[in-house]
């Protein structure tokens, strides 16, 4: 299961993942990502609250970056030790932005 909080101000939007973002879940973030977009600028993605991440949560994040191409930065904050390890061990860390 995962929960969405997004919070959109100006062209900044937040977006708290709380749960598991795995193949069962990534298609609702890729559509939040997808509607939520149009207009957005700094895109900020809190995993203080990821639990997981499996390939095709990986996929959405790689998603999010090419909508914003051009337009926009993503940075991820907050990723716990497990997520940091998925990142680091699939080449995600070298491709994101992480504070």
């Amino acid at each position: 299961m995962l929960k969405i909080h997004k919070t959109i101000k100006n062209t900044e939007a937040v977006f708290e993942l709380d749960g598991r973002l795995d193949t069962t879940t990534a298609p609702e973030l890729e559509l939040e990502l997808r509607q939520s977009l149009d207009g957005v600028e700094n895109l900020i993605l809190d995993l203080e609250k990821l639990e997981y991440i499996s390939s095709a949560g990986l996929r959405v994040l790689l998603l999010a970056v090419k909508l914003l191409h051009n337009k926009g930065t993503m940075k991820v904050v907050h990723a716990n030790d497990l997520v940091m390890e998925v990142f680091e061990v699939t080449g995600f860390s070298d491709i994101l932005t992480i504070e």
